[in-house]
């Protein structure tokens, strides 16, 4: 009498461990392709910046937002170091807000770059290929 109460409850409980393993399997598996459609729409940014936006970036370090793709790095520099020093933990600032500052600077460094890039390319397009060389001396 008691194997039978036994064996019962091994197949109730390995019953119920497959149904909740199959559930989570699904559950894993949509998530994944989920995942998979939205990354071309938001993986750009997100690498260096963690989703912040250009106008938080610039709210964050109290400067203007860049114009066509010119900035004044020195007056963003000095933002970053007079927040991010004034931030340290160690001094009872907040590891959280050192941070945010910390990407609101890659964020905007991240916008020039993208567009000095532009006009490089563009200025080369309007030039023709060239090929840089390089020497050893």
């Amino acid at each position: 009498m008691a194997h039978r109460i036994i064996s019962q409850v091994v197949f109730t409980g390995a019953r119920v461990f497959g149904r909740a393993f199959a559930e989570a399997y699904k559950q894993a598996s949509a998530s994944q392709k989920y995942a998979a459609a939205n990354q071309g729409a938001t993986g750009a940014n997100t690498l260096s910046s963690s989703g912040l936006t250009l106008s938080e970036a610039c709210q964050i370090l109290n400067v203007s937002p860049p114009k066509g793709g010119q900035q004044n790095l020195e007056r963003t520099h000095e933002q970053f170091k007079r927040l991010f020093d004034m931030n340290d933990p160690k001094k009872g600032g907040s590891f959280y807000l050192q941070s945010k500052v910390l990407r609101a600077r890659e964020r905007i460094e991240l916008e020039v770059r993208e567009a000095a890039e532009a006009v490089e390319r563009e200025e080369e397009l309007k030039q023709g290929w060239r090929p840089k060389l390089y020497r050893d001396r």
